[in-house]
């Protein structure tokens, strides 16, 4: 199975810049529903702002179900390219051997303050890139976003592009379905929504 460069249908927000995912405010669990102090104007977060934390977060949690049941759950890096999130992982791992029995995942991001942060939540379907060229492109995604960890001798994950090259490690592209956000600003909560 190989992932394809997505279609206009497939992907309208890559294809058409001007399109946005449909985007909604749960107010039942925003500080819109319980107003204190500076909450009362709580609003849904832009995708363009979701967007820009994907590409600053350096640290994902992936979120996969083994076949007997139960979530296996394990820290991965991730870039986005083209509308597409993606990780790696070895072809024997855990989450390899998740995904060939059920490909829904979900990919998370974010801190721990009980105050301060924004936590994001990817949801869609790992699919195993097959194409060299979109293989290229995503690896060339990975050393700009991480840079010396991949580029350098000395990096952390130096050599995961080879490692991908080879099939040494299993590059999946998660195309989101739905995403979520969850904001707090001083204490000031917003839970958002992202259709696509």
């Amino acid at each position: 199975m190989s992932v394809q460069r997505p279609t206009a249908e497939q992907h309208p927000t890559e294809q058409h810049p001007t399109e946005q995912p449909t985007t909604e405010l749960d107010a039942r669990y925003s500080s819109a529903l319980n107003p204190r102090p500076g909450a009362g104007d709580v609003t849904a977060t832009e995708w363009a702002e979701a967007r820009r934390r994907v590409d600053a977060a350096e640290i994902f949690w992936a979120v996969t179900m083994r076949p007997g049941g139960g979530p296996h759950i394990t820290p991965v890096i991730a870039a986005w390219h083209d509308g597409v999130l993606y990780f790696s992982t070895g072809p024997g791992e855990q989450k390899a051997r998740n995904l060939a029995h059920d490909a829904h995942c979900a990919l998370l991001t974010g801190g721990n303050s009980l105050t301060e942060g924004f936590d994001l939540v990817v949801e869609g379907e790992a699919e195993p890139v097959g194409d060299p060229a979109v293989l290229e492109e995503v690896i060339a995604a990975y050393e700009a976003k991480y840079g010396a960890h991949i580029t350098s001798a000395e990096g952390t994950f130096h050599g995961i592009g080879d490692a991908m090259r080879r099939s040494d490690a299993v590059l999946f592209a998660v195309a989101p379905v739905t995403a979520y956000g969850f904001g707090r600003d001083d204490g000031v909560y917003s839970h958002t929504r992202w259709t696509f």
